[in-house]
């Protein structure tokens, strides 16, 4: 059998934006050589047992070339992406039983370097969604180079509960332009990592960084999410991004275009949160929104490097100490006597005592009706005893009197009797002509009010 393409075993290269791209390809040659093999089979109705078994032997090597690891060569200083496409990882899950859309699974990515929980400090990963492909991205450092990283990639289908592991081996290669003399860092504001991480958005955006420079080497050095350097998450409103910075480096210094943000007037409107006036802004506002005010320019020949000096970390094993001592049984006894009065016995008595006054206080300091009366003044006395006996009597009186009930409060049938009362109208009434509202003259079975006599006396 042919064998698999050099791409199949991973594959990489630098576009034309000056960055290390990677990527995974699809397994479809490896189903392309099984389908040869079902329909040669097919074709000939019978096989022979060594046929089935150098047949098994074959599909079994392109399996196991399919799991191998692939191997990517970055450079030291370049920007490194590798994508972690989901239609490579589909064909080594197997089929779903039931009825659905396969081709739309849920994959997420767990990626960690290989023997620890994860990844390299200098490594990143993003994936929006379980929909979309997974992005490594990140800047090796020369400290990196001839030291092989092995990344454990993980993928999930979350519909199938199914898993497929590959390892990612980055061979990180040194570069004489490492590092480029001059780097300017910009920070775009209509961007999202992921969608600056694409080869044709980032080649646009350096290929404008290299109308404005003018430079002979141009190179993308890192890509950091807005949100790593302490950014806010933008509101799901009028189409807002997280933000996103993007160093660059080259070998000329830089431009009068890039060096008009450090105008005095230029900062000044910074300062007052005002947007700078930049020559060279129309250059990118067409797909770039850039910050001026946040830019970034730094030539590495005149910084000024600071050594810190560190303890030495050491091998990280304790000193040897001889066996473990426990100490011995023969304790001495403790007396909690004394703890026991501290927090129980004073707290309780304190309660006791305070028990006892509020109750003297409150059963045994009491005045008394009668040491009350003895304190009032007799006039006082006298007046309130005739306010009550006047109330009593009112009350008595109530009781005792008989008169019509008000219409609104009328019951159905007479207090006084316990008769039904018949209705104020018959049925054929005219109810037009009834005025709106009725004396009680006019109602039957009433008791009428007695009237007070000029006389001074009452007649019922």
């Amino acid at each position: 059998m042919r064998s698999p393409p050099a791409s199949s075993e991973g594959g990489g290269g630098r576009n034309a934006a000056g960055c290390s791209l990677s990527w995974l390809s699809g397994p479809g040659w490896i189903r392309r050589n099984i389908r040869v093999h079902v329909r040669l089979s097919s074709m000939t109705g019978t096989m022979s047992t060594a046929g089935v078994l150098v047949w098994l032997g074959t599909v079994v090597t392109i399996l196991s070339r399919s799991h191998g690891d692939r191997n990517v060569y970055p450079s030291a200083g370049v920007l490194f992406v590798h994508v972690l496409e989901r239609e490579y990882f589909k064909g080594e899950f197997p089929p779903y039983p039931k009825s659905g859309d396969a081709s739309n699974d849920p994959i997420t990515f767990n990626t960690n370097l290989m023997g620890y929980p994860d990844r390299p400090g200098w490594l990143r990963y993003i994936q929006r969604t379980p929909h979309s492909d997974g992005v490594l991205y990140g800047s090796p450092t020369a400290e990196h180079v001839g030291k092989p990283t092995v990344i454990e990639i993980t993928a999930y289908n979350r519909r199938t509960f199914e898993t497929a592991r590959h390892n990612l081996v980055i061979n990180i290669m040194a570069t004489e332009e490492f590092p480029l003399p001059y780097q300017a860092e910009f920070y775009i504001k209509n961007m999202n990592v992921e969608e600056m991480l694409a080869s044709e958005v980032l080649g646009d955006f350096l290929g404008a960084v290299k109308n404005v420079w003018q430079p002979e080497r141009l190179n993308a050095i890192n890509i950091t999410s807005a949100l790593d350097r302490g950014g806010r998450v933008p509101l799901p409103i009028n189409n807002l991004k997280e933000g996103v910075y993007v160093m660059v480096g080259a070998d000329v210094p830089f431009s009068s275009c890039l060096r008009e943000v450090e105008s005095p007037h230029n900062q000044l409107r910074c300062s007052q949160e005002m947007e700078p006036v930049i020559s060279c802004d129309k250059k990118f506002r067409a797909q770039f929104h850039i910050d001026w005010c946040k830019i970034s320019l730094v030539d590495i020949n005149k910084v000024v490097p600071v050594y810190i000096s560190r303890p030495d970390p050491g091998t990280g094993i304790l000193p040897e100490f001889g066996e473990y001592n426990p100490p011995s049984e023969s304790l001495k006894s403790r007396d909690y006597f004394s703890d026991f009065l501290i927090t129980l016995a004073i707290p309780s008595a304190v309660a006791l005592v305070l028990f006892f006054i509020l109750g003297y206080t409150m059963c045994c300091r009491r005045e008394g009706v009668e040491k009350r009366n003895m304190q009032t003044p007799d006039i006082q006395l006298v007046h309130h005893s005739s306010i009550q006996k006047s109330t009593k009597e009112l009350r008595s009186m109530s009781k005792n009197r008989e008169i019509s009930w008000p219409l609104s409060t009328l019951p159905v049938f007479n207090p006084l009797s316990g008769e039904v009362v018949p209705p104020i109208h018959p049925d054929n009434y005219e109810t037009t002509s009834m005025p709106l509202m009725q004396t009680q003259t006019n109602l039957q079975n009433q008791i009428t009010i007695p009237q007070q006599r000029p006389s001074g006396k009452w007649y019922s």
